[in-house]
C-alpha cells in the first residue's frame, strides 16, 4: 500500500513537473509568437502604406497627364471611351445570351413534330430564347404553304435577326475612329501652341516648346489607347456575330431537312 501511494506520489510528482515545463514552455512561445505577430504586422502596415502611397501616386499620375494633356482634349476622348465600353458590353453581354444550343433544340423539334406536329413544335420554339428560335418559329409558321415558302421565310427573317444582332456596332467603330481622331486633333493644336511660344519668346529653347509638345503627345496617347481597347473589343463582337450567324444558316438548313423528312413520313 506505501509502495502504490509512494508511486502515484512520485507520478503526480512528475506530471505536475513536465505540466509546469509545458506551461513555461508555451508561455515563451507565445511570448515570442506575439512578438513575431507585431512585428509581422508592423511590417504589414508599412507594406500597406507603401501600396497605398503607390496607388495613390498612380491614380495621381494619371489625374495629373489628365490635366497636362488639356481637358478641352482629353475630355472627349474619355467621353468616348466610356461611350464606347458601355455598348461593347452591352452588345457582349447581349450575344452571349443569344447563343443557342441548336443540337439541342433541333432534336426537341424533331421529338416534338413526331409526338404533336408542327404544332407541339412551335411551342418549342417559342419557349427557346435566341434568334436560331426566332427565325425557327418563323419558318414553321409557314410550313402549311410548302417548304419553298418555309425557305424564303427563314432568309428573310434571317436578315432581321442579323440587322438586330449588329445593332451599336456602327457606333463602336464611330467611336474606334473619333478617339484617336481626338488625340491626333490635340497634337495639333499643342504643336499650333509650340510654334506660337516660340513666336512670342523669339528663341527656340527646350522650355518654351516643352509645354506645347507635351500636351500634343499625352492627347495623342489618350487617343491611341481608347482606340486600341474599343478595337479590341469590337474584333471579339464581329467574331461573336459571325459565329451566330454560322449557326442559324447551318440549323435552318437542319430544320429545313426535318420539315421534309417530316412531310415524306406522312
Amino acid at each position: 500500500m506505501k509502495k502504490l501511494v509512494t508511486i502515484f506520489t512520485f507520478l503526480g510528482v512528475l506530471t505536475f513537473g513536465i505540466t509546469q515545463t509545458f506551461a513555461q514552455t508555451d508561455t515563451t512561445q507565445t511570448e515570442t509568437e506575439a512578438a513575431a505577430i507585431e512585428e509581422a504586422a508592423s511590417v504589414d502596415d508599412t507594406s500597406m502604406e507603401e501600396t497605398a502611397t503607390e496607388e495613390q501616386s498612380f491614380h495621381q499620375a494619371i489625374k495629373d497627364k489628365f490635366i497636362e494633356g488639356g481637358p478641352p482634349f482629353m475630355w472627349p476622348i474619355l467621353i468616348c471611351l466610356i461611350l464606347g465600353l458601355a455598348i461593347s458590353i452591352e452588345r457582349i453581354i447581349t450575344l452571349n445570351l443569344a447563343t443557342t444550343n441548336t443540337k439541342k433544340l433541333l432534336g426537341q423539334i424533331e421529338d416534338a413534330l413526331a409526338k404533336g406536329g408542327i404544332d407541339a413544335a412551335k411551342e418549342v420554339t417559342k419557349n427557346t430564347r435566341g434568334p436560331v428560335a426566332s427565325i425557327f418559329t418563323q419558318g414553321l409558321m409557314r410550313s402549311s404553304e410548302g417548304i419553298e415558302m418555309v425557305e424564303k421565310s427563314i432568309v428573310s427573317y434571317g436578315g432581321v435577326e442579323m440587322a438586330r444582332l449588329e445593332r451599336g456596332l456602327i457606333w463602336v467603330s464611330l467611336f474606334i475612329s473619333l478617339g484617336p481622331m481626338l488625340g491626333f486633333f490635340g497634337t495639333v493644336i499643342g504643336m499650333v501652341n509650340a510654334f506660337d511660344a516660340i513666336e512670342a519668346a523669339g528663341d527656340i529653347s527646350p522650355q518654351v516648346v516643352a509645354g506645347g509638345m507635351k500636351t500634343a503627345l499625352i492627347t495623342t496617347v489618350g487617343g491611341l489607347i481608347v482606340g486600341m481597347i474599343l478595337q479590341t473589343l469590337y474584333n471579339y463582337l464581329v467574331s461573336k456575330i459571325d459565329s451566330l450567324v454560322n449557326s442559324m444558316e447551318d440549323a435552318s438548313i437542319s430544320l429545313v431537312d426535318i420539315l421534309v423528312k417530316h412531310k415524306l413520313s406522312k
